[in-house]
């Protein structure tokens, strides 16, 4: 059985699509399972902003056939890893968690690279494609060291 990590932020549409790929495709596969949830519901059942999927393509990576869905209570027992993108998730997954086990999954991102310090990584959904290139690229550092401690942490 994989080990499965879920990536969320507000809609689904920009940060945690693009985590989702970009942690996939640092981790072996079969061995670990990536999907992303937001925390609202606005956009579900459509792909990822084409913003997103632009940034990935430009570095090799197609997240377009990803579909935007809300996170759920049984995603708290479905998967071993939850990280949100920033603290306004973060409260608003940990007041989901359905219990203290469930909580405790919960992971604010850039605390792998910032422990404590609550770095957010910022929604890009208001800003140019140079603000998602920032994004890709933020992401890009922590997945690699997420994907590092994970295959350690499951080997």
């Amino acid at each position: 059985m994989p080990i499965k990590i879920l990536m969320v932020c507000l809609g689904n549409i920009c940060r945690s699509p693009l985590a989702e790929g970009i942690l996939q495709s640092k981790l072996p596969a079969g061995k670990f399972m990536v999907d992303s949830a937001g925390t609202g519901d606005w956009h579900a059942g459509q792909g990822p902003d084409h913003r997103s999927v632009l940034a990935a393509k430009n570095r090799g990576l197609d997240i377009s056939m990803q579909k935007a869905r809300q996170i759920k209570k049984s995603d708290f027992i479905d998967f071993d890893h939850i990280f949100v993108m920033d603290s306004s998730n973060f409260k608003d997954v940990t007041r989901l968690a359905p219990t203290p086990e469930g909580k405790a999954k919960v992971i604010l991102m850039m605390d792998e690279i910032f422990p404590g310090q609550k770095v957010d990584v910022p929604d890009p959904y208001y800003g140019s494609a140079k603000d998602f290139d920032s994004v890709y690229d933020m992401l890009d550092e922590v997945c690699e060291l997420v994907a590092a401690k994970l295959i350690k942490e499951h080997s």
